[in-house]
């Protein structure tokens, strides 16, 4: 059996094993239905059959190969009958072994150890190698794809690729960016980096600071053996003070440089360091969230927090056997496929059979790859009685305004505008959550200029003059960018021009800016805006929505319509043979 296993390794050959039971219980068995692997989908599983003596050493051997193979790892390619059939239903993609990162570990500048690192966990991604092809001939050889560059004028008129050059937009402006810029701009490093910047207790580096796709595992270098007693001890004396280091890590010379940890990781076949990134300060996310402790209405009682504590327990995904003292994972997360990646491939395989009819649903193994044990389920019940008892909803009724003699008795007939009374519901609309998180506004600034307006006008802080200078400056530099984007934001600022106008009293201002606004329009040809402001219907104020305009429904409507163009009308005139004198009479 050794020269087997020996010969097996030698040649780098991998084993799966198909048992007709499985190899959890050596004492008793049939096929084992655990919840994990969800066989309530696959078919029933066999009768319950005790194992003989002689089917119990061959478990021995089957377990024997496989951890000399694989480690502790082999015995999850060791399946039952029912688990190789649910093993059919999922697709597998294609395993690759991982690249070795050879590398220098240094510490200071006297201390240098060859290591070589492998990626142990990466995100997986599913390659959508998407392509346009012919939808006649699925061909991609027949689509041919040209880019024309282009300028933004009448003309369209085009321009090569080598006259363009990239730009960083930093509000209105555009700042030019070339390739010489760009290859300048990037980070320069003298190569690969594994260099440990210092260390600190394990304690110090909170779980929520992991980040990054990636893992590494981190080991000597592969026959040098100063390298593997250098490494070793620096594990065991990170393991035994209960330390981490914390790492500049760098992938190649072109590459960004990453800060992380590296902590010890110690089996009892091999022992290495287990890099994770950690954030940067921009990476970090603070949010100021009240606390719950000084609202006395959110205080449960003994009774709650003892039934949410029986919930959580009852929903363990770790089974614990004290007498046998093993654990036992029931929901193991790394056998679990990804979902997307399995339904992405049921749509492609019916499809590549299938080309005319629908895309068939989810399949049902899919579904329940999510769903929680069926173990868990069952002792969750209870606690979620009683959490249904201890916590009962109720439906929550408005409460009625309070009415005052004011509201009951108003004057109808008072004199002055009415957005000098008090705030209107249609006031009160512009609150938002935004306008809780963005605190005092001094000005109004180009992110969001028409929530700031609001504000400023809210918290007089400004007068209606000062803040509308401030509006129509932004409203200006946006449509200087000659943009779509920048349209529809010019016009969110008009917007609320508008509305704010009307509940101060100030349609003339509005009014005379609509009017500059449109000469400018005509002037810079801007057509494509003006389109917009006419499908929303942004007219003057009339008399009729404010009471100090004196512009007309009518004049309203006849603001928004085109203006005829005479030199059209000239070029018509000549076309049907006028002469000089019909000429004259158009002018």
């Amino acid at each position: 059996m050794d020269t087997i296993i020996h010969n097996l390794r030698k040649s780098s050959i991998s084993l799966q094993f198909f048992l007709p039971f499985p190899i959890g219980k050596e004492d008793g068995t049939g096929d084992r239905g655990d919840s994990s692997l969800r066989s309530d989908h696959c078919g029933p599983s066999f009768p319950l059959k005790e194992i003989t003596e002689q089917q119990k050493e061959g478990i021995q051997m089957v377990k024997r190969v496989m951890t000399s193979l694989e480690g502790e790892d082999g015995l999850d390619e060791i399946y039952s009958f029912s688990e190789s059939l649910r093993q059919l239903c999922v697709f597998k993609k294609i395993e690759k072994s991982s690249m070795a990162w050879p590398c220098q570990l240094t510490i200071g500048s006297s201390l240098s150890i060859r290591i070589v690192a492998y990626k142990s966990i990466q995100q997986g991604k599913a390659k959508k190698s998407w392509t346009v092809v012919d939808a006649r001939t699925s061909r991609k050889e027949d689509i041919q794809k040209e880019t024309v560059y282009c300028l933004n004028d009448d003309d369209e008129t085009e321009v090569q690729k080598e006259d363009t050059i990239q730009g960083f937009r930093y509000g209105s402006d555009i700042i030019p960016f070339s390739k010489v810029d760009e290859e300048q701009m990037k980070y320069k490093s003298e190569g690969k980096c594994f260099s440990v910047l210092g260390f600190c207790r394990s304690s110090q580096v909170h779980r929520k600071y992991y980040m990054g796709n990636q893992v590494l595992k981190v080991f000597a270098a592969k026959d040098d053996e100063a390298a593997a007693v250098a490494l070793s001890s620096l594990i065991h004396a990170l393991d035994e003070l209960d330390m981490v280091a914390i790492v500049r890590y760098a992938y190649c010379k072109n590459s960004n440089p990453q800060v992380g940890m590296a902590f010890p990781y110690i089996k009892d076949t091999y022992e290495c360091l287990v890099y994770v990134q950690l954030p940067f300060m921009e990476d970090l996310r603070q949010y100021m969230f009240s606390s719950l402790k000084n609202n006395k209405k959110c205080t449960p009682t003994e009774a709650q927090l003892s039934a949410i504590d029986a919930l959580i327990d009852s929903m363990s995904l770790v089974k614990k056997d004290e007498e046998e003292g093993t654990v036992q994972d029931l929901f193991p997360t790394t056998k679990i496929p990804d979902p997307q990646f399995q339904r992405l491939f049921q749509c492609l395989l019916h499809r590549a059979l299938h080309p005319q009819e629908p895309l068939p649903p989810i399949q049902q193994h899919i579904l329940n790859m999510l769903d929680p044990p069926t173990e868990v389920t069952a002792k969750c019940q209870i606690p979620l009685s009683k959490i249904k008892t201890l916590f009962p909803l109720t439906e929550a009724i408005k409460k009625k305004e309070q009415v005052t003699a004011q509201d009951i008795f108003q004057d109808n007939h008072e004199e002055g505008p009415t957005s000098k009374k008090l705030k209107t519901k249609e006031g009160r609309a512009h609150f938002s959550l935004s306008s809780l998180a963005e605190g005092s506004v001094t000005k109004v600034g180009s992110v969001n200029p028409a929530e700031n307006f609001r504000t400023l006008l809210r918290q007089k802080t400004a007068s209606f003059e000062e803040a509308s200078n401030q509006l129509t400056n932004h409203i200006e530099q946006f449509l200087d960018t000659n943009e779509t984007p920048y349209f529809m934001k010019s016009m969110d600022c008009i917007k609320a021009f508008r509305e704010e106008a009307i509940q101060f009293s100030e349609e003339q201002r509005f009014n005379d800016f609509l009017k500059a606004l449109r000469e400018k329009v005509e002037s810079k040809q801007l057509n494509n805006f003006w389109e917009i402001v006419i499908q929303d219907g942004i007219t003057l104020i009339t008399k009729d929505e404010a009471p100090g305009s004196s512009v007309t429904a009518e004049e309203a409507k006849k603001f928004l319509a085109p203006k005829e163009n005479p030199s059209e009308d000239t070029a018509a005139a000549f076309e049907e043979g006028g002469d000089v004198d019909d000429l004259l009479d158009l002018i």
